[in-house]
């Protein structure tokens, strides 16, 4: 049996008022993210934040002091986010959405970079106002054309059936870029795709081998616990992405809880934690 990879998303944007526990400053991040390591973790995905406003910050600098801070110490891929396609009424194009990423890439700080191969709803389970999160094609093509030229592998987050169907069909028209990881969306919180339960990933993984065979593929979500599906994950040959942008709202956990949790978790299924450089080899990462 491979071993099975952990991720962990550090803090994603939901800002201290939703998830009073995540890291915003770069200290914060760079520690949190080597805490997070050393219990397991061997990818790392973070959003910036401007420590002044607390509120995100889609800058590469700050992208760069957290990746290198982190590096400094462990040995370990930390990759962006993607900000979101219209904000205060402007519509910003895949260049601008991905300039951070081009950034990092040229830079030679980058192995994996988020792309969404689609657009969705974002609705609430307790009826908050939600919103659409947008990715046209052209955004997700420029981004492979990215990932294609620097060699950095894709990471999609599949947050509707479509999505996977949409993310094979694109891939292969930029047919140098490397495979994507899959990354199966679940939630409790919001009411896109399916609840973190077995048949939701059963129908996932039966469109993953109709469209992506052999590609990798992990489970994760928004506002969800997806570690009852770590089992099936494991039986399966998946990978496992914990963390407090992922984690239901409110959670009293810490980052690094979670990985502890995953791991334990992974290791009663009967599999056994990644380490760093098994999971560049089951990934193929082009290290920089």
């Amino acid at each position: 049996m491979s071993p099975t990879i952990i991720e962990c998303a550090l803090n994603g944007p939901w800002t201290r008022a939703v998830q009073p526990a995540i890291p915003v400053t770069v200290e914060e991040c760079v520690a949190d993210g080597i805490a997070c390591v050393e219990a397991g973790a061997s990818i790392l995905h973070v959003h910036p934040y401007d420590e002044s406003t607390g509120r995100q910050r889609d800058d590469w600098r700050i992208y760069a002091r957290i990746i290198e801070g982190i590096r400094a110490r462990v040995d370990v891929p930390v990759y962006p986010t993607i900000p979101l396609g219209e904000e205060g009424g402007c519509r910003h194009d895949g260049p601008a959405r991905y300039a951070a990423t081009a950034a990092l890439a040229e830079r030679g700080l980058l192995e994996i970079a988020a792309i969404d191969p689609g657009s969705v709803n974002f609705t609430y389970a307790d009826g908050r106002e939600g919103f659409v999160y947008a990715n046209p094609e052209a955004d997700t093509l420029h981004a492979l054309g990215l990932a294609a030229r620097h060699g950095f592998k894709p990471c999609y987050a599949i947050y509707e059936p479509g999505f996977l169907r949409a993310g094979a069909a694109l891939h292969a028209r930029i047919g140098d870029a490397p495979v994507p990881l899959y990354r199966f969306m679940f939630s409790t919180d919001f009411l896109f795709g399916y609840p973190p339960e077995p048949y939701g990933l059963e129908a996932l993984l039966a469109l993953h081998v109709a469209c992506a065979a052999g590609a990798p593929w992990m489970v994760s979500g928004l506002g969800v616990d997806v570690t009852p599906l770590i089992p099936l994950t494991v039986a399966r040959g998946g990978h496992v992405r914990v963390g407090l942008e992922d984690a239901p709202l409110g959670t009293r956990r810490r980052n690094v809880d979670w990985v502890k949790h995953a791991a334990r978790a992974i290791a009663s299924a009967g599999g056994r934690v990644a380490t760093v450089a098994e999971m560049r080899t089951l990934l193929g990462l082009r290290q920089p």
